[in-house]
């Protein structure tokens, strides 16, 4: 077994703190990689604080992982020692369902594998995320950074990157249309960055009017203050496809109405309670469509780190050492962050462990 440094919960309502414990030792399709940097998403706390009611303690999160290929199996093609890679939110399925062979490892009919949090298809046991100083990863779930992207910066892309990039894409998201991104926060801010990239004219929501600048600066076009009637009066009927990145339960219905006939807005926020059910006529009168997305596939990963190193997009970070992960949750809370934590794990390998 390898021997893995993290720094994780041991209870719902216990502080995160250095854990000791053991990955599976590489097979002939594993790559082995020693982490650099973890960002820290709003799912991280979620799991810690059980409040989707699934976690198993003690649980180590972390989903945006880059680091260096250390050693791989040798069966592996892909990847050779010193390679900078990244490992998203899955790390196996089943590789033969109907979504699986199309690439959707996401939707995978018999449960895709999570980071952490997850049952270990090879040993059983569960799976441990990149709060820790090492990971073991089948082949085909690591991914390849491309040279010119900032390492630390793109760790959040491996979650809020291709959280906002697999609906964009699938919705064909590009020149001539109209686009909104309700919120701006971890998610918000790469469906803002994505879709101008993609040539769209985006339009941000938001609830606080000091946000317009920032909304601006990242490439937004307009910004529309969500509580002012006013303002969202005038786009009624008039978006193509709305991202909505909110993980807080609120009112559907404000947005659907600003849809044109046979636009979409599609959730990607995961919020701990139900929305309010939407009025089904503000559906039906103008064939609206509600739908949703969960992260994206392997493949549709890596088409975003490329599309990404090509336009030179990042995240917007607060690099933080991982003693600090307990604050930084609370600051996340009140969205005191611009726009992503990331941890950097050097300052890990020097903390004391249970």
């Amino acid at each position: 077994m390898l021997p893995s440094l993290g720094y994780g919960a041991t209870s719902a309502t216990s502080p995160l703190q250095a854990i000791r414990f053991e990955r599976r030792d590489p097979g002939p399709r594993d790559v082995q990689i020693d982490i650099l940097y973890c960002g820290v998403c709003h799912s991280d706390l979620h799991t810690v604080r059980n409040e989707w009611h699934n976690t198993v303690y003690p649980v180590v999160p972390g989903h945006e992982i880059i680091g260096r290929v250390t050693a791989v199996g040798s069966e592996v093609t892909r990847f050779k020692q010193g390679d900078m890679v990244g490992v998203g939110c899955m790390v196996d399925s089943c590789q033969h369902c109907p979504s699986c062979a199309e690439g959707l490892e996401q939707y995978c009919e018999n449960g895709f594998v999570g980071t952490y949090n997850g049952e270990e298809m090879h040993s059983g046991g569960m799976t441990y995320g990149g709060y820790a100083t090492n990971i073991v990863v089948t082949e085909k779930f690591v991914l390849r950074v491309p040279e010119g992207l900032d390492p630390a910066a793109a760790a959040p892309l491996l979650c809020a990157g291709i959280t906002t990039w697999s609906p964009l894409r699938r919705w064909k998201v590009g020149p001539g249309q109209k686009v909104g991104v309700v919120g701006l926060g971890g998610l918000g801010h790469m469906g803002i960055k994505l879709a101008r990239a993609l040539g769209a004219h985006v339009v941000l929501f938001t609830t606080t009017p000091d946000k317009r600048q920032d909304a601006l600066r990242l490439g937004a076009h307009d910004v529309v203050v969500s509580k002012n009637a006013d303002e969202m009066a005038a786009h009624e009927n008039s978006f193509d496809f709305i991202l909505n990145t909110v993980a807080a339960p609120h009112s559907l219905d404000a947005f659907l109405v600003l849809l044109k006939r046979d636009g979409t807005m599609t959730l990607v926020g995961a919020p701990a309670e139900p929305h309010p059910s939407p009025q089904v006529f503000n559906l039906i009168m103008k064939r609206r469509h509600l739908a949703g997305s969960l992260i994206g596939g392997i493949a549709e990963t890596q088409e975003m780190l490329d599309f990404c190193a090509q336009h030179g997009i990042v995240s917007d970070i607060e690099m933080i050492p991982v003693q600090s992960i307990n604050e930084a949750y609370e600051r996340m809370l009140r969205s005191d962050v611009k726009y992503r934590f990331v941890i950097d794990i050097a300052s890990l390998r020097g903390a004391p462990a249970q």
